[in-house]
């Protein structure tokens, strides 16, 4: 099998970064909402994004920059509150959220402009967007500057859900109803449909089969 291999000491920080989002594959997508000093609200989609720990529970975001250096709406906004809300995008919010993916001007209400509409937060100044099936409330734990762009950790201290994507008993998440999407490289996006379950190996099983456990669709 031929390898191509790339040293990214040589490579332009665009190419590293198409490397990068066709590599790590699929991505959540963290669709954040925030409100800055006065109270004006900011929704924005990042892929950079992930759940770190659960004790304290921490998400992470990746925040880019402006062209020269300026800081975003949404990292200066956290910057400004400490807090952030991030909202989980279903299939059929993907063209919403794209809408609100648009650099508009200053003032411009990405969230009208995309038909949505908002939920005050319980335990931060954010809203949630009340269509998304998912939403984590998150405090600021920790901002780590790397170049010219940041690191964002959030602790999550409330999370909501609509009722017809969770076993609230169990706390248990039906992805299927969830219906979340991811990003790909590029334009590209896929969905978390084709799901399978492969029950994990004890080393005595292993030890008596030698023989993977093989994957069932649900």
């Amino acid at each position: 099998m031929a390898t191509a291999t790339f040293d990214f000491d040589d490579l332009s920080p665009q190419d590293q970064y198409k490397l990068l989002i066709g590599t790590v594959v699929p991505r959540p997508i963290a669709w954040v909402t925030t409100v800055d000093a006065q109270g004006r609200v900011n929704a924005a989609p990042f892929s950079f994004f992930n759940a770190l720990c659960s004790a304290p529970p921490i998400v992470a975001l990746g925040l880019g920059s402006r062209p020269g250096g300026e800081a975003k709406d949404t990292p200066a906004n956290i910057a400004a509150t400490n807090a952030f809300t991030v909202n989980i995008v279903s299939n059929d919010l993907a063209e919403k959220m794209n809408v609100t993916a648009t650099t508009f001007a200053p003032g411009i209400d990405e969230l009208r402009e995309a038909g949505l509409t908002t939920v005050p937060g319980t335990k931060v100044p954010c809203p949630r967007i009340a269509e998304a099936p998912a939403a984590l409330e998150c405090r600021l734990y920790m901002t780590i500057p790397v170049g010219e762009d940041v690191i964002v950790l959030g602790q999550v201290v409330a999370a909501h859900y609509d009722e017809r994507v969770i076993n609230v008993a169990r706390k248990h998440i039906d992805p299927k109803a969830l219906d979340a999407i991811a990003r790909l490289g590029g334009n590209g996006y896929a969905t978390t449909r084709d799901i399978f379950d492969l029950a994990r190996l004890s080393v005595e099983e292993w030890e008596t089969n030698h023989t993977p456990n093989a994957r069932r669709p649900r």
